[in-house]
């Protein structure tokens, strides 16, 4: 047997198009896709197929890598949500008990010689006073004090952990931007599909993204040999070239702003949480306040890619993908006026104390 490639998180639609795409590649002679469920796309391919419905979080998975002699592990299951639950403590368990339990398997796998992590951007957080440009060797300012963005800074950690204790393992991280496309389950993707985007009232974030094509594309090296002059072991930022800002980018998508207040959008983003209408998390919040930019001279210099998409490219794809969500006038002030009924009514001086607080 060749080169066999396990896939986690093969069920969402990320981890299904990038099955797919490895199933065509020369010297893959079998894929094996591990999650809890299917999920909805069928993969297709010409090296064979088999999937596992089983939970990282489990011993499992040491047994799947034995009994198919996997030689790539390409690690996708590291999100912002879980299928089959919406639980936050489960979505924990998943990104970081399952990355360690999947580790620990990999480690005493002698077959496998490659590991491929999606991590993403926010490990660098989103803080007032953070530089123009993270670059791969750089600190947060603030460390990510909860939720996915704290998930991924622990991976991160036991995956150099792992590489430390198995040298012999080629390790790529992938710092991926926010993921845009048609299908893409993502954050910001749903936050764009709302019809009108609530908006930091004072703040008009930097922003970056990647088209979901890029990010298959970018995975797809990096589980495969590097090609000459090339190395994709190390960790590199993944993002389309350029910025946009938030304003920016919602007149493009023909969208509607609100700017409230950060107290306002804070309630709103936990009353979405909780009515599981948007996965609308504090480190979301963070970024469409104060943004987040990343350098890509690594991938493009030494990973040897540079991604098809800019990042204005991404988002007029997504606007071509989805029908403009222009609202009528009427129907905005409608909207506004109910939402302001919900809020409670700060004062001025507490208004004028809230931005500032905001601002510093």
């Amino acid at each position: 047997m060749g080169n066999v490639v396990l896939v986690t998180g093969v069920g969402r639609h990320l981890g299904s198009r990038f099955a797919q795409v490895i199933r065509d590649q020369p010297g893959v002679d079998h894929v094996v896709g591990v999650d809890v469920h299917p999920g909805a796309h069928a993969i297709e391919g010409a090296a064979p197929y088999t999937f596992v419905g089983a939970d990282i979080r489990r011993p499992v998975v040491a047994r799947v890598i034995a009994d198919h002699g996997v030689t790539t592990v390409v690690h996708l299951n590291v999100s912002t949500t879980t299928l089959g639950s919406t639980s936050r403590g489960a979505v924990k368990e998943t990104n970081v008990i399952g990355t360690m339990q999947l580790l620990a398997a990999v480690q005493k796998a002698p077959s496998v010689k490659r590991l491929v992590v999606k991590s993403t951007t926010s490990v660098y957080g989103s803080a007032p006073r953070d530089p123009a440009v993270f670059q791969e060797r750089m600190q947060p300012k603030v460390l990510p004090t909860g939720g996915f963005a704290k998930d991924a800074v622990e991976v991160e950690g036991y995956v150099r952990g792992f590489a430390r204790r198995r040298p012999d393992v080629a390790v790529g991280v992938l710092r991926f931007a926010n993921i845009l496309g048609e299908d893409a389950d993502t954050p910001l993707n749903e936050y764009f599909a709302l019809p009108v985007l609530p908006t930091v009232l004072g703040f008009d974030p930097r922003l970056q993204f990647v088209h979901e094509d890029d990010a298959v594309e970018v995975l797809r090296l990096a589980a495969m040999e590097p090609r000459r002059g090339t190395t994709n072991v190390g960790t590199f930022n993944v993002a389309g070239e350029g910025v946009m800002v938030l304003s920016q980018a919602a007149r493009r998508l023909g969208k509607p702003t609100v700017p409230m207040l950060l107290q306002a959008v804070s309630w709103m983003a936990g009353l979405a949480r909780q009515t599981r209408l948007l996965d609308f998390s504090p480190e979301q919040l963070r970024l469409l306040t104060h943004g987040r930019v990343v350098d890509t001279t690594l991938l493009r210099e030494t990973f040897g890619y540079t991604p098809a998409y800019t990042t204005e490219q991404a988002l007029a794809a997504l606007a071509r993908a989805k029908r403009p969500g222009l609202l009528p006038p009427e129907r905005i002030a409608d909207w506004t006026d109910r939402a302001a009924t919900l809020l409670p009514r700060p004062d001025a001086a507490a208004a004028t104390s809230t931005i500032r607080r905001t601002e510093g």
